[in-house]
């Protein structure tokens, strides 16, 4: 069972920037997928960001340009860096994880680490 971890929410004014963390308890070359999502209040969770075994990273549209996702190997880390935040990113953010054969959903959520963003 993989287990992750995730770090670094927290608030900050529009324009800023944070950085998640999000450790995974297997090497990454166990994963088939590994990325963000996030919940906005009142709707369903979506990806932020996700990288697939093909080593192809997809960004949502309203991130894209000013959230990049990268990953420490060796640490079995992967971080999301959110530059240039608006009060719209405000949301819970999750780390997600898949094992499974292929492409799909993930198989694995983190707790969750809440950001919220003031005008």
């Amino acid at each position: 069972q993989v287990e992750l971890t995730e770090s670094g929410g927290g608030e900050v004014q529009a324009g800023g920037s944070l950085r998640l963390s999000c450790t995974v308890s297997v090497d990454f070359r166990r994963l088939t997928g590994l990325g963000w999502y996030r919940q906005i209040s009142g709707k369903e969770r979506e990806v932020v960001a996700a990288k697939g075994h093909i080593g192809i990273t997809h960004y949502a549209g309203a991130v894209k340009g000013r959230f990049t996702l990268s990953g420490d190997d060796a640490e079995r880390t992967m971080y999301l860096q959110m530059t240039d935040l608006k009060p719209e990113d405000t949301a819970m953010y999750f780390c997600a994880a898949r094992q499974s054969i292929g492409t799909g959903a993930p198989d694995t959520w983190g707790q969750g680490t809440q950001v919220t963003v003031f005008s």
